[in-house]
């Protein structure tokens, strides 16, 4: 039987600093221009690395994930733009099942289909999802983003009462800052809940080597011409200690 060894992967770096600070016994080694950083966390090993952003650095990153370190399941959290109305800053979507928006090999094939695989989505395994969506709604229930902010800055990005959701994520090679971008992917992919540039890379390569693995985005920005100021911001100000939480709580449940 594997020896269980959970990776965290985030796409910017302020995403890992408060996930790094949860280690216990840490050390670092340094690979392809990455700090893969291990140690246990509430006594489980963990590696955590920082991907950078996009589906090839995301795929490189978990790649050397699985063959280095040997990792059993993966989680990825990191930020995301709305594209569901329903979306609010600071909500979370934990990724039910994962597109890349920008795969398009017609006529070879239908769009949004992954060449070779002859699937479009990338599903999440159920048993970690439900994992996940219990720690999280344990962090909202008890208000604990209340204790770990000011209200200053809670207040700053309208923060009160931030919701769960479950569904759809697309990734792909694009920051949307426009909402022309925003309106043509949700008229191609209407039940997109939000956008990122590493989940769906990220769920083909776990696919592939079938590794478990959970894709948990926090909302950033609406994914639309404001998003080039609320997603600094948000990432500077909210981003580390958010994912910490989080993490910290999956942590608690396994």
């Amino acid at each position: 039987m594997k020896k269980r060894m959970i990776g965290i992967m985030g796409a910017m770096p302020e995403e890992i600093e408060g996930v790094v600070g949860l280690l216990s016994n840490c050390e670092v080694r340094s690979m392809g221009q990455r700090s893969y950083f291990t140690g246990q966390i509430n006594g489980i090993d963990a590696v955590v690395v920082f991907s950078r952003w996009g589906k090839v650095a995301a795929a490189t990153t978990v790649t050397t994930l699985i063959h280095e370190f040997k990792i059993t399941e993966l989680l990825f959290t990191g930020v995301a733009g709305a594209i569901s109305l329903d979306l609010k800053i600071g909500d979370i979507v934990l990724g039910k099942r994962l597109i890349q928006h920008d795969m398009d090999a017609r006529p070879l094939m239908k769009q949004f289909e992954i060449p070779l695989l002859s699937k479009t989505y990338l599903e999440s395994d159920a048993t970690h999802l439900a994992t996940a969506q219990k720690a999280i709604e344990i962090v909202f229930e008890n208000k604990r983003l209340h204790t770990i902010f000011t209200e200053e800055d809670l207040k700053a990005f309208s923060i009160s009462e931030p919701r769960l959701f479950m569904g759809d994520i697309a990734s792909g090679d694009q920051f949307f800052s426009s909402n022309e971008q925003k309106n043509n992917l949700n008229a191609q992919l209407p039940a997109v809940l939000c956008v990122e540039m590493e989940g769906a890379a990220v769920a083909q390569v776990c696919y592939e080597y079938e590794i478990p693995f959970s894709i948990i985005r926090t909302i950033s920005d609406g994914a639309d011409a404001q998003s080039h100021i609320d997603f600094p911001s948000f990432i500077k100000k909210i981003s580390s200690k958010y994912a910490a939480e989080i993490i910290k709580n999956i942590f608690l449940e396994l």
